[in-house]
């Protein structure tokens, strides 16, 4: 029986890890997209990794809150955890003379992915998946991760909402044009911690 037992959970590891592995997608030839592991998903490898083996990856959308609640969100996200804020008492001056909110990094992100791993009951080696708008920040986080020694890290590299067009929309690819579930309606369970 005992062997029977360690026989499955074998074949279970193996086929998690042969799935997950067999998933990395290309380099994006945006530098700014770029990862150490060199671990790229599109949007619908993205959703079938975690669909195939939710409790054994660990999907976090890395935008600020904000933009979850006015965008909408991939639903079958683990958590929400930013790697900034935004900064409403701040402005920054842009280059072409117009103004944003200035933005402020979130200092606890590498120790509010330890606590949701663990959560989980996941640990170092889990593979994780991050989702930014446009695969920027999602790569950023991954370089993150990657120095705190995370092993195992995927980037979206097209975001929820894609890369821009000619005309600056965001209609080229991304989570929500590649048809993609997400929702608008927020759940307390995935809302990152406020600070």
């Amino acid at each position: 029986m005992k062997n029977r037992f360690f026989r499955s959970l074998i074949m279970t590891v193996m086929s998690a890890l042969l799935t997950i592995t067999a998933t990395a997608g290309e380099k994006p030839t945006n530098e700014k997209k770029v990862t150490p592991q060199g671990k790229y998903l599109s949007p619908k490898e993205a959703y079938e990794m975690k669909q195939a083996n939710p409790d054994s990856v660990l999907f976090i959308d890395v935008r600020t809150p904000e933009e979850l609640y006015f965008v909408g969100y991939p639903s079958n996200i683990d958590r929400n955890i930013p790697i900034m804020y935004v900064n409403y008492d701040k402005l920054k001056e842009l280059k072409n003379g117009k103004v944003k909110y200035a933005t402020r990094k979130n200092e606890n992100f590498v120790s509010d992915i330890e606590k949701t791993l663990a959560q989980k009951k996941m640990g170092k080696d889990s593979a994780i998946i991050l989702i930014c708008r446009s695969g920027h920040r999602s790569a950023k986080a991954a370089r993150i991760l990657d120095k705190a020694g995370y092993k195992n890290v995927y980037s979206v590299d097209e975001g929820v909402e894609g890369d821009k067009d000619k005309k600056k929309h965001r209609s080229v690819n991304g989570w929500k044009n590649a048809g993609m579930p997400y929702t608008y309606t927020l759940k307390k369970e995935i809302l990152a911690p406020s600070r």
